[in-house]
């Protein structure tokens, strides 16, 4: 047993585990913070994508020892309280989700790309996208809600 201690959405957590526990095991099972999915369980997906130390990284492919002293954001942690984020706000008015299983994955990768170029350009942006999956939608309204985010971030400038 392994007693593991990082920072996940802002409030520390310790725990006694095994340390082969996945990090989005540790996540969904111990911390119940469903928003984190596991999809592919190879790192291709995306589903299962949080911030670690601010840069997103696969879940799947991490063990939660591995974590120990670091900080982690999933998308309950970008959430301020009731208030939906900018981007989620937009992925829900634009239509950027159907299944929702993929969305918090495209959500906080694309939270970490705002914070470093609050304005991307559409290559950046499909940059970044072309790192997740999504089945359901084809993109087009996820799209949308980026782009729009963007553009309203050009205009606050």
């Amino acid at each position: 047993m392994n007693t593991t201690t990082f920072t996940v959405n802002g409030q520390e957590v310790s725990s006694e585990g095994e340390a082969r526990v996945l990090l989005c095991d540790y996540l969904r099972d111990t911390l119940r913070l469903p928003g984190t999915k596991v999809g592919c369980e190879h790192g291709a997906c995306g589903a299962c994508t949080v911030l670690f130390d601010g840069e997103p990284i696969r879940s799947c492919l991490m063990f939660a020892v591995q974590a120990h002293g670091h900080a982690i954001t999933t998308i309950e942690g970008l959430v301020d309280g009731t208030t939906l984020s900018p981007l989620q706000q937009a992925f829900h008015e634009c239509h950027g989700l159907q299944c929702g299983f993929c969305t918090a994955g495209f959500i906080v990768t694309l939270t970490a790309l705002f914070r470093k170029c609050p304005s991307p350009t559409d290559e950046e942006i499909s940059s970044t996208l072309g790192a997740h999956i999504c089945r359901c939608t084809g993109y087009v309204g996820i799209l949308a809600a980026v782009r729009r985010v963007a553009r309203e971030n050009r205009t606050a400038q």
